[in-house]
């Protein structure tokens, strides 16, 4: 006689040691099944999503219980609080362990994340996605498609600087600053201006405004990652006569036993582009992490396949590309 699986069930907020441990443990082994050879997320890094929602949203987090006490499958939506992006939700997390695939774990999973979005009143869904994979497949079933093609590169990072010892010289009116954690006081609202800049950049959900950023959100979001147990470096060039932030980029460490690290945005602001300024403050962070973070092997990164300027200076800097993926979106 066959027996009914056991239903999808919400995550604990906060969850139990026990909970993360089972969480961390599926997450890691849909990885290494799908994407080996790429190091896959450290449990602080796990725990840090499920126990610290980011500002102005909220998260829900399901499970499909496994019948050896663990979770065969995990899913995680994040779902803005702004009255801007109401309509939205981004998923993400969805994996499941591989010895329970092809028994619908995953459908399971997807059928409660779509209840759970149409009662909140949500309207579009957009995930991060590795191309040419089952995931792909499973989001393409359900009316998912690539609104934003892009491909995961890396960098090599003592094979980088023992090849380009020297960083470029910056163009005169210009200077370097960098800091750890939060932005300090006299760079906030410049450094918020700069985050503006990144309006023009492509985003794959046409729907949704740029984030309103000002300096209490950047600040907000260096803490999150610091409140997750990761470390956020951070270096900018600085146009002297003005004090704006002309150009900047961001490192994050998510798990400190992390040997990966992922470079968020680089931003140069409109009226200081065709300078050089993005080689030279990504040239400048790598200079910094040697003695930052001296575990430090490689350095990752998303750049939108249109980007043509990005890939350029990243080529330049000795990242190479690893694999396609994409941003993908459907509407419920």
């Amino acid at each position: 006689m066959s027996t009914s699986a056991p239903p999808v069930t919400p995550l604990a907020t906060p969850p139990a040691d026990t909970a993360v441990d089972a969480w961390h443990a599926t997450v890691r082994e849909a990885h290494l099944h799908d994407l080996p050879g790429v190091p896959p997320p450290g449990r602080a890094d796990s725990a840090g999503r499920l126990g610290v929602p980011a500002a102005r949203t909220r998260t829900l987090h399901l499970t499909a219980p496994g019948a050896d006490g663990g979770f065969d499958g995990v899913a995680s939506l994040v779902l803005p609080t702004d009255d801007a992006d109401r309509h939205t939700a981004h998923l993400d997390t969805l994996a499941v362990r591989p010895a329970a695939r092809g028994h619908g774990t995953g459908h399971r999973l997807w059928e409660a994340l779509r209840a759970a979005l149409l009662a909140d009143g949500r309207t579009s869904l957009s995930a991060l996605l590795e191309s040419g994979g089952a995931g792909e497949r499973f989001a393409r079933a359900r009316g998912f498609d690539n609104a934003l093609p892009l491909a995961w590169y890396v960098q090599d990072l003592r094979g980088a600087l023992a090849a380009q010892p020297q960083a470029p010289a910056l163009p005169p009116g210009y200077t370097h600053a960098h800091w750890t954690g939060t932005v300090p006081d006299a760079h906030a609202e410049p450094f918020a201006e700069a985050h503006r800049a990144m309006a023009d950049a492509p985003s794959g959900d046409p729907g949704t405004p740029a984030p309103a950023w000002d300096a209490d959100r950047v600040r907000a979001a260096a803490r999150l990652v610091e409140e997750r147990g990761g470390r956020l470096l951070t270096a900018a060039v600085l146009h002297t006569a003005t004090g704006e932030v002309a150009a900047y980029t961001e490192l994050v460490l998510r798990d400190p036993a992390d040997t990966r690290a992922l470079q968020y945005d680089t931003v140069v602001t409109p009226r200081h582009r065709g300078r050089g300024l993005g080689r030279a403050v990504k040239r400048h962070l790598m200079g910094l992490l040697p003695e930052a973070l001296p575990s430090l092997r490689e350095i990752a990164t998303t750049v939108a396949d249109d980007n043509a300027p990005m890939r350029a200076v990243n080529a330049a800097l000795g990242y190479r590309p690893e694999r396609p993926a994409g941003y993908f979106r459907t509407t419920l």
